[in-house]
């Protein structure tokens, strides 16, 4: 059995991001038209048009680009819905899936009465219209739910007899098998199998089965996500931390517990707590290792302790609920302490005395440093909260000036002062149009008793940044040194002064 979703990209974009499907909607994808809405359809617009006639149909058209990511995410309450009555479900694309039908059809009391029960129960928990086929076969499956047919067994071949070679699905090998005459898969089945490999290849013999109803291919069902979470309500509001650390260590044991039972263990945890007034609060730790019972319960102390003993952002109220969430799980195969010590005992030691002063004093009173987007590496360093587990935005972006690879290992927090010149002695300067007045020869920096000798250099890379802002506006350009003494540094001229950023290592 086939559980199709019609114009699920509409429908997904509609749940997802809000957009109107009674209204024309196309997805489009590599400037075709994916999917369409109904009211689009009755405008002319059809699927395989390009985007330009598709808007020429109708000027009025809401355009969207396909996002394979937001269709998934939007199909998974329907997958639900339908676990919810029959198991083994296999996701063959967002908006269509597929299960087997005895088991729903002898529970159900036949095949059509199992079809309706889960369209039905799609749509009541969905809100989602939904079509069902059977047959002998996933792909035969699939074209009877588009019908919205039930084949009986047996005549699944006949079923797929008249249908055009474009049901298949593979335009190039229907546009080469009409061009030779051949319209039905029928026609296309009758074909012997082995002169179809020899003259088409493998994957128009694996078209060649489907079309004589010969999908013998098992499902392969996706196992429902385990609900991990462990939650405990209080009669009594708990503001009183000796209270708070009885409650943690009885849930620390029963979310430990639940992992165990799956094979798993925990790498990082979502603490949530609500108040009595409704207030809540979220925290997540991270670790490198594995979290056991004791390490759950002392950062579910810790996070209560700060809460309700905190400075800044204490509740207003007794906590009366509390839940903690396994955001990142690993199966338990125990842990191999590394080899160099970035997983040992030390680390770890290190990892709970930073996590209980983020308890104590709230999560910023521990920074760590994070490499983020930038064409500057001074000014690429970010401050985040120990155990921060957001992400840098545009690391890779494509940063016009951007230093090239591999950054410097030293980067001076104060630039040193420093003096570039010519072989006859002259300062080297750069023009507007990047243009030097001569080849770079020497360089005396801060604090050295005499020049060192430039044996290659590259460069310039023009920075003009922040030109809206007068105060932070910045204009220079920027040069990679390697020196006769085997240093390789990084210069800055700026306003006709030379200085040094950084240093390669």
């Amino acid at each position: 059995m086939v559980i199709w979703c019609p114009d699920w990209p509409v429908i997904a974009a509609e749940i997802v991001d809000g957009y109107p499907a009674q209204e024309p909607v196309a997805v489009m994808h590599a400037n075709r038209v994916l999917a369409t809405s109904p009211a689009a359809r009755e405008e002319g617009v059809r699927r395989g048009l390009r985007k330009r006639e598709a808007q020429g149909r109708c000027p009025h058209l809401i355009v969207l680009e396909h996002d394979p990511a937001r269709d998934m995410r939007a199909f998974e309450p329907v997958l639900m819905a339908v676990e919810a009555l029959a198991p083994g479900v296999e996701t063959l694309r967002p908006g269509a899936c597929a299960l087997a039908a005895r088991g729903p059809a002898r529970y159900y009391g036949g095949e059509e009465a199992a079809a309706e029960r889960l369209v039905e129960h799609v749509a009541q928990q969905c809100g989602v219209e939904a079509q069902a086929g059977i047959a002998e076969g996933t792909f035969a499956a699939g074209l009877a739910a588009r019908a919205g047919v039930i084949v009986p067994a047996g005549e699944t071949a006949g079923f797929l007899a008249d249908l055009s070679v474009s049901a298949l699905g593979r335009p190039a090998l229907a546009d080469l098998l009409r061009r030779l005459g051949i319209h039905t898969l029928a026609e296309f089945a009758a074909l012997p199998g082995g002169d179809v490999l020899a003259r088409f290849g493998f994957d128009a013999a694996l078209a060649h089965r489907l079309a004589g109803g010969r999908d013998e291919r098992p499902l392969a069902p996706r196992k429902p996500p385990a609900d991990l979470d462990v939650a405990e309500t209080f009669d009594e509001p708990v503001d009183r931390v000796d209270a708070a650390a009885f409650a943690a260590r009885a849930l620390a044991e029963r979310l430990h517990d639940r992992l165990a039972s799956h094979g798993l263990a925990c790498t990082r945890l979502a603490i949530e707590a609500t108040t009595e007034r409704g207030e809540e609060l979220v925290r997540t730790w991270r670790h490198d290792g594995l979290l056991g019972v004791g390490q759950i319960a002392d950062r579910l102390r810790w996070q209560l302790d700060g809460w309700l003993r905190g400075r800044n952002h204490r509740p207003t109220a007794g906590i009366v609920r509390l839940r903690l969430v396994p955001e990142g799980v690993v199966e338990h195969l125990g842990l191999q302490p590394g080899l160099w010590g970035e997983a040992g005992e030390e680390r770890d030691r290190a990892h709970r005395a930073l996590t209980r002063v983020q308890g104590l004093l709230g999560p910023d009173a521990v920074l760590t440093a994070m490499l983020d987007g930038g064409r500057a590496d001074q000014r690429r360093i970010r401050l985040v909260a120990f155990g921060d587990e957001r992400v840098a935005q545009g690391v890779d972006a494509p940063w016009p000036g951007r230093l090239p690879a591999p950054s410097p290992a030293t980067v001076h927090v104060e630039p040193l002062p420093a003096e570039v010149v010519d072989a006859d002695g002259g300062v080297v300067t750069v023009s507007g149009r990047l243009v030097l007045s001569a080849v770079p020869a020497r360089i005396r920096m801060d604090k050295e008793p005499q020049a060192v000798e430039i044996v290659a250099w590259a460069g310039p890379w023009p920075v003009d940044e922040r030109w809206w802002d007068e105060d932070e506006a910045r204009r220079c350009a920027r040069f990679q040194l390697r020196l006769a003494d085997e240093r390789a540094v990084l210069a800055v001229l700026e306003n006709g002064v030379w200085r040094v950023e950084a240093l390669y290592d």
